[in-house]
């Protein structure tokens, strides 16, 4: 035999929150936890003129032979890795927030790129990519042709 429950509109809300908390502690990590075995987000700041695409990325610490920057099908991708230091194994951490380990970041660009002349500089820290833009896809200023007026003298 069925039993009737009486609907409560707070348990709903109860289990909907169990639920969301559940999300939550499986996403994040918790205190004490090390960054060992999560990837981090790249930062980056894109700016476009009428000739090129400008890309910054803030890569303090890492050797610039240890990126891997690839341009494929309108999307730039850069790759590398931050090596964990090993020299403090012995001594107890107060404080550990510099993040280690792998990254990727790929960002599609709107427009066409001449991938051969992309240029790539490494200062402190910075990482600045120039890709300008193909011939074809750069605005073209359309000269007008005026047809000759014919000038006349009222008298």
């Amino acid at each position: 035999m069925a039993n009737l429950v009486q609907w409560d509109p707070f348990r709903e809300m109860m289990t909907l929150r169990s639920a969301i908390d559940r999300l939550f502690d499986q996403t994040f990590f918790t205190p004490g936890e090390s960054w060992q075995a999560t990837t981090w987000q790249l930062p980056l700041d894109v700016a476009e003129t009428e000739n090129e695409f400008i890309v910054k990325a803030s890569v303090p610490g890492i050797n610039p032979d240890d990126l891997e920057i690839t341009y494929t099908n309108k999307t730039l991708t850069i790759k590398g890795e931050l090596k964990e230091e090993k020299e403090l194994d012995e001594q107890r951490y107060h404080l550990r927030e510099r993040r280690f380990g792998s990254f990727a970041r790929s960002i599609s660009l709107g427009s066409r790129i001449t991938a051969d002349k992309i240029q790539a500089n490494y200062e402190n820290g910075v990482l600045t990519l120039h890709l300008p833009k193909a011939e074809e896809v750069k605005p073209k200023r359309i000269p007008i042709k005026a047809s000759k007026m014919i000038e006349a003298k009222v008298k």
